[in-house]
């Protein structure tokens, strides 16, 4: 994932460095940052939680469907591909934020693993003069190998205790005074280390503030799955899958649990403020997704969609939808062409199946009456 996170890093880079040259605070820059990646994905999210909010209300309905057509399958499908297609609603809609928040997570990693790159904008040369000098200097303690897992966070750390030292042994004095005047702290908490339960310097004000980052990631993490369950119980009281739900509900936040210990606490950091923010867009599109209002985008939704082309997606599920359909009027009438076997196969399948049975009845007929069978006569 190197290069999918540089890829990324690159242009959230540049908005972190723009947002850092204002306020001049690492912290402050991160709240900033996601308040307005937030707002540039609101769109995205606006549609998810309409989605939502439709299959919502769809969810009685679907749930009869289950109970009508419990005994088969195929025409549970196509009756709810047909109720998805009446009402314009896509089942997968409220999948895509989700997925570009985890990739937009990549590129965070980026920007705060590299604020060298990304927010001073060092030349590489000069950050890797920077890594030779650290190694050279035996009494730190650090050597190649251990440089690798952070190599720029570890140059802010070095360079700000040791600065003279860097200066002495020719490092850029530009350099220097911007590394050493790079405040990476928030609240005196520095995002550049990672937390961890077994401080080195026992339990200090630090160790407790960074402990406190995954906690709290967790914490809002769960506010938010608490609060997106009660008001999904609230539309829909009958509501199916709770069961999935409440695993989901307990998922997320201990990955973010998990994850803020693996990483330096400028991510976990971001974590929080990322998920402070979806609770607060989401209550407020809550409020702004009244029954009255789903009722009329609804159907504006549906006059749009009567004179809209279908995807290939909906072509595929159609065509499905009527294969089911034939195969169910047969099945019904008791008529020969039906089959188990053949029942949900597609047009070309079906025609490739045909012939295959064509050329055995053909070999058959041969053998009984002692004639020869050329499969090639067949081509």
């Amino acid at each position: 994932m190197g290069f999918i996170s540089e890829a990324l890093g690159y242009p959230l880079g540049w908005i972190m460095w723009a947002i850092y040259y204002v306020v001049a605070d690492y912290g402050i820059a991160i709240i900033l940052f996601t308040l307005l990646t937030k707002i540039v994905l609101f769109p995205t999210a606006y549609k998810q939680q309409l989605s939502t909010v439709r299959m919502q209300a769809l969810n009685p309905r679907l749930a009869q469907l289950k109970k009508q057509y419990a005994n088969n399958r195929e025409m549970l499908a196509q009756e709810q591909q047909k109720l998805y297609k009446e009402e314009g609603v896509n089942p997968m809609g409220s999948c895509l934020p989700l997925i570009v928040t985890m990739i937009l997570l990549y590129g965070i990693l980026d920007v705060v693993y590299r604020p060298l790159t990304h927010i001073l904008r060092l030349k590489d040369t000069v950050i890797d003069n920077l890594k030779d000098i650290i190694v050279s200097v035996k009494d730190w303690g650090i050597t190649e190998d251990t440089l690798k897992s952070r190599p720029e966070l570890t140059i802010v750390q070095q360079v700000q205790e040791h600065a003279q030292t860097f200066i002495d042994k020719g490092a850029d004095p530009d350099a220097i005074d911007k590394i050493s005047n790079f405040n990476n702290h928030f609240l005196g908490i520095d995002l550049g280390q990672v937390p961890t339960i077994h401080p080195e310097n026992g339990w200090t004000t630090g160790a407790i503030a960074l402990l406190m980052i995954p906690i709290l990631s967790c914490l809002v993490q769960l506010l938010y799955s608490f609060y997106s369950q009660y008001k999904s119980r609230q539309m829909n009281p009958d509501m199916q899958g709770a069961g999935f739900m409440k695993i989901m509900m307990l998922a997320m936040p201990l990955f973010s649990l998990w994850l803020a210990f693996q990483v330096v606490a400028g991510v976990g950091f971001y974590w929080i403020w990322s998920s402070v923010f979806a609770f607060l867009q989401t209550f407020l599109l809550y409020k702004y997704f009244t029954p009255k209002r789903i009722e009329e985008i609804n159907a504006k939704i549906k006059e749009k969609n009567k004179n809209k082309k279908p995807g290939m997606m909906q072509r595929m599920l159609d065509n499905q939808a009527k294969l089911n359909g034939q195969a169910e009027e047969a099945k019904k009438a008791g008529r020969a062409d039906y089959n188990e076997e053949t029942a949900n196969m597609s047009k070309s399948e079906r025609n490739k199946y045909d012939r295959e049975l064509l050329k055995e009845a053909r070999k058959r007929m041969a053998e009984k009456y002692g004639d020869e069978y050329d499969e090639d006569d067949e081509e």
